[in-house]
């Protein structure tokens, strides 16, 4: 079982190929492996899921929150107006929010977040380094 879930929404399978100015040229398979052995760093089991099925990424937070499973979360476009996506992360235990780019920076409707309210914390525009900021966090909660 994991100690905590890596969760990427929609178009996110698509790192590497899709607007590598923004979202850079590393693919999701390299990102997986890299936060695993982060994680294991850490002393933290990562396991890395993707998907671009809204009610696979519902199923998956509940899934966290019935085993008290912290969770770092990339929605995706579900981040700005997914509810059901919303409700189900507040039922999680613990989860850092993840933006690659600076959303605040790009479209208007970027800047709204259904998850912020809810998140342990919310790491933007860091990139893929993001990924380990969070998990390094959630690994910090354990210590405390």
């Amino acid at each position: 079982m994991a100690d905590v879930l890596v969760l990427n929404g929609p178009n996110l399978g698509r790192l590497g190929r899709r607007q590598p100015e923004i979202y850079g040229a590393t693919t999701h398979a390299e990102l997986a492996d890299h936060l695993v052995e982060t994680g294991r760093g850490l002393g933290l089991v990562v396991e890395v899921r993707q998907t671009d099925a809204e009610h696979e990424m519902i199923g998956w937070l509940h899934e966290a929150a019935d085993a008290s499973i912290p969770v770092v979360i990339n929605a995706g476009a579900w981040t700005h107006y997914s509810r059901a996506i919303g409700d189900a992360a507040a039922m999680v235990p613990a989860y850092v929010e993840v933006h690659i780019s600076n959303v605040h920076a790009r479209e208007q409707w970027r800047h709204v977040s259904v998850l912020s309210a809810g998140a342990t914390g919310i790491i933007v525009g860091c990139g893929l380094g993001g990924y380990d900021l969070a998990l390094a966090h959630l690994a910090s909660l354990r210590q405390d």
